[in-house]
């Protein structure tokens, strides 16, 4: 018995902390789309960008860690199968990301160097609609154009330059091989985290099954 308060205590503390960081995540989705307009890469899906991402993020987090904490704290059945349920599905949904990336790899990098190149043309010809602000890439990663910075053709950008004032000295090397290179690099770091965060998912449903199951045979059902 003491080890299953303890169990439960721990769920509890768990997944509160969880629930802060969620709210957190979500306050900081709402400040950047208040404050941020170009934050996606991909100008053909404008809805998808970083804003909105870490929006979903913090809403889902703050909920399923709501259910985890309130299922272990009250220990009712219908919350912990509940809270079961998301993280299986979470952690299904990350493989399947995860499976669909490995395999259209080429895919993926053809269509980011084609939404790149649609961005650039919007922005050539003065479309406000594109959603990639060339001027934070390149300054950020000092690079130019897509490929290089004939890409601009005669109006090049002055995030461009290499120092101020400027006197044409660009950056060589092209946004698309900067951007694919650091992705490139830290593969290794995104991988670490995808592993740490299936495990706490693991070990979340685990326990949430655990205390379902002492529950059950305890005859306490729903409260």
């Amino acid at each position: 018995m003491s080890c299953l308060k303890c169990l439960k205590y721990t769920m509890c503390v768990v997944n509160f902390v969880f629930f802060l960081c969620g709210a957190a995540i979500f306050g900081l989705g709402i400040y950047m789309s208040t404050t941020s307009k170009y934050m996606s890469i991909f100008p053909s899906l404008p809805v998808v960008n970083l804003a909105s991402v870490v929006f979903v993020i913090g809403i889902f987090v703050t909920c399923v860690s709501f259910l985890g904490f309130l299922g272990a704290l009250k220990e009712n059945r219908c919350l912990l199968i509940s809270f079961f349920i998301l993280l299986f599905l979470l952690m299904l949904a990350e493989l399947i990301v995860a499976c669909l990336l490995l395999l259209y790899e080429k895919d993926i990098d053809q269509y980011i160097e084609k939404d790149l190149k649609n961005s650039m043309q919007q922005v050539r010809t003065k479309n406000e609609s594109t959603t990639i602000d060339w001027n934070i890439i390149q300054k950020t990663f000092k690079c130019c154009g897509i490929n290089s910075s004939a890409d601009w053709e005669s109006s090049v950008p002055t995030s461009c330059c290499q120092s101020t004032p400027c006197q044409a000295k660009y950056w060589k090397e092209g946004c698309y091989v900067k951007l694919k290179n650091w992705f490139e690099s830290n593969l290794l770091g995104t991988g670490i985290t995808v592993i740490i965060i299936c495990s706490i998912e693991v070990l979340g449903m685990c326990f949430s099954m655990t205390l379902f199951c002492h529950i059950s045979k305890t005859g306490l059902g729903y409260k």
